[in-house]
């Protein structure tokens, strides 16, 4: 039986994914790291936690932490990044601009790289600096 929660790909086999499937897989693990840590600190009550993942999760809110990260990425995160930013989209959210929208693209890209990389302790290092 395959474990899902604990993927491993090899370069290759990660190249050979769409930037917005990486987007899609990644917008999902920073989501469960934002929920997880919103639930595990106490920082929403059970009502108000969709809220409080939202105001994270969001393009815009995506784009600041890229902000933060930028300056700490390695070459080849950059390069991930960059892949997703530059990725053409059908559509942007009225909430975000074009630029936001492209930034948080790349954000997830990112992410959904690591995770299939098993880069577990890159990640969590990563949400600790977007969280500070």
């Amino acid at each position: 039986m395959a474990d899902y929660l604990s993927i491993r790909l090899t370069e290759d086999e990660i190249h050979n994914i769409s930037a917005l499937g990486l987007a899609h897989l990644g917008d999902a693990v920073y989501e469960l790291m934002i929920r997880s840590w919103l639930c595990q600190s106490g920082k929403a009550t059970a009502k108000g936690l969709h809220r409080a993942a939202i105001a994270y999760v969001s393009a815009p809110a995506q784009a600041k932490a890229v902000g933060k990260l930028r300056p700490l990425l390695t070459d080849e995160e950059l390069s991930v990044l960059k892949r997703g930013r530059n990725t053409r989209v059908n559509s942007v959210p009225r909430s975000s601009t074009s630029d936001e929208y492209h930034t948080a693209t790349g954000f997830e890209t990112l992410f959904g790289y690591l995770y299939l990389k098993g880069e577990t302790a890159r990640l969590n290092a990563l949400f600790e600096i977007i969280i500070s």
